[in-house]
């Protein structure tokens, strides 16, 4: 039988995606399995100013065995229960969307369908009250869960803010120590084997020419491999998001650090805010059809905590994703593969779930097309949902102060995302399809958020007495606020767990 183990593997472009990529290849293959070569150069510059993510990071970490503390101190880090998002339903309201569950299940029925008879009776105003992640995040508190039976403060669900050049750079040390061979240098040539169009190597600039069996684009937008030189296509949304442009700029700290990402929507667009250790990552995410760089920048910068650090950075974009990310012998991940605004912090995220897919579909060199095919099915269901998550919060609006929300409002949605706000309008009912990234807890938060109704609630909630559904509701709320309270400032957990130099400096000047 003939060998057909894969024996070299080539990454494309570094930055987060990359440095994922050859830490997972060197935990889970080892360097014994196959040689891993990351080439990138130090003239290309990474997208971000701060990044945000989503619980799944944690796994993430805990795969390649990671310190948690030692992580968040080394990419000046904070800790996040959710997003809070500002003028999305209409201008002034405010809502949050947690990680974790609200309230408890009860009797076979869904928390959500309990909450939602009182609430249509107007008895119960905040989904917030529910919530230990919301209220937490509310008050600045933050801890990491700890047994304590059937408290709230059990099962704390939260994820990270972290400067993405620092996390970049914590994983290239990891993975060097493991045997992940940096190659610096730019690519100006790609050569493709003449019997099957297969990619044989790549060639810098200096001459040197590196060659692979598998390769793993993670070159950004311009999609080297997958797309200048193996021609897999681009799949435009800008229809679903038309959102095209961000403009990013970080900012000085301010004394009190968020436990939580901030979304403000805007006239074209909206506003990101990531509270780090050292510093505020912000940007605007807008449409050039319906505003001019020069006004979107005017917004951001009169609207950040602090003075800038940097000039504004404009960084153009088109919502979608290739239409196939895995083409022969090559894998694309990150904005190689595909882009989806950060609204929902989900673009680690699809870097991740790309990882795990392409492990447990690892090829040979004969690369068998029914798993390549399966991988780009996967994929792209996979990027769809996200999708349709994102274009609920533009669609589902009662704003009508600019041309660019009357057209996210009117706009035609995709048929499933149509069908989840059908059941919802019915009887406020949420359902996670499969094994989806959103559960239902998710699209129930979103939902109610941006202010959509239900014409009444779950009728079997009624299965319970509406006065024991109010005691009951009532003594979940109590422990969800007792919990809260308990809690130690999301800052003070940071500076007695896991606070960077700057931020014990920083904290002292003041107390002096």
């Amino acid at each position: 039988m003939s060998d057909n183990r894969i024996r070299s593997v080539v990454i494309v472009g570094g930055g987060t995606a990359g440095w994922m990529s050859a830490a997972t290849l060197a935990k889970i293959l080892t360097t014994n399995y196959c040689s891993i070569t990351l080439i990138e150069s130090d003239e290309i510059g990474i997208i971000g100013v701060g990044e945000a993510t989503i619980p799944q990071m944690a796994t993430f970490n805990r795969m390649l065995e990671i310190d948690e503390d030692d992580f968040v101190r080394r990419t000046k880090g904070t800790f996040k229960l959710g997003i809070q998002f500002r003028n999305w339903g209409r201008e002034g309201h405010t809502y949050f969307h947690p990680f974790g569950s609200y309230g408890l299940n009860m009797q076979g029925v869904s928390f959500h369908s309990h909450w939602l008879r009182l609430h249509q009776l107007g008895e119960a105003p905040r989904l917030d009250e529910w919530s230990l992640p919301a209220l937490a995040g509310e008050r600045g508190k933050f801890m990491r869960p700890f047994d304590n039976g059937n408290s709230p403060l059990s099962s704390i669900a939260y994820a990270y803010h972290f400067d993405a050049g620092l996390y970049a750079r914590y994983l290239r040390e990891y993975s060097e120590s493991r045997g992940v061979v940096r190659q610096e240098g730019k690519i100006v040539d790609v050569t493709l084997r003449g019997e099957d169009g297969f990619i044989e190597s790549v060639t810098l600039q200096d001459g040197r020419k590196i060659e692979g069996d598998l390769f793993i684009d993670c070159s950004g937008f311009r999609g080297l491999l997958i797309e200048q030189a193996l021609k897999s296509g681009y799949e435009d949304w800008s229809h679903y998001l038309p959102c095209n442009r961000a403009i990013a700029v970080p900012c000085e700290s301010t004394e009190e650090i968020t436990p939580y990402t901030r979304s403000t929507a805007h006239t074209a667009g909206w506003q990101w805010r990531i509270p780090l250790q050292h510093r505020i990552g912000n940007g605007h995410v807008f449409c050039s059809d319906f505003m001019s760089d020069d006004e979107a920048t005017d917004i951001l910068m009169k609207n950040l905590d602090g003075k800038p650090l940097a000039d504004p950075r404009i960084v153009p974009f088109k919502t979608g994703r290739r239409r196939q990310t895995w083409v022969k012998n090559c894998v694309s991940l990150g904005l190689a593969a595909g882009f989806l605004e950060p609204l929902e912090s989900t673009s680690i995220w699809l870097v991740q779930s790309g990882l795990s897919r392409l492990m447990t579909m690892f090829p040979d060199r004969t690369f068998q097309q029914a798993d390549i095919d399966r991988y780009n099915r996967i994929v792209a269901n996979e990027y769809e949902i996200v999708r349709e998550f994102l274009v609920l919060h533009y669609n589902a609006t009662e704003r009508d102060d600019s041309e660019f929300w009357n057209y996210c409002r009117n706009m035609e949605v995709p048929e499933r995302l149509a069908e989840k706000i059908r059941v919802f309008q019915a009887y406020g009912r949420t359902f996670r399809e499969n094994d989806e990234l959103f559960n239902d807890t998710s699209w129930f938060a979103v939902m109610i958020g941006q202010l959509m109704k239900a014409r009444t609630y779950d009728p079997v909630a009624d299965i319970m007495p509406l006065e024991e559904t109010r005691a009951r509701l009532k003594h979940i709320a109590e422990a969800v606020h007792n919990s809260a309270e308990y809690m130690p400032t999301h800052k003070q957990f940071i500076l007695d767990n896991c606070a960077a130099p700057e931020l014990v400096q920083a904290t002292a000047a003041r107390a002096a």
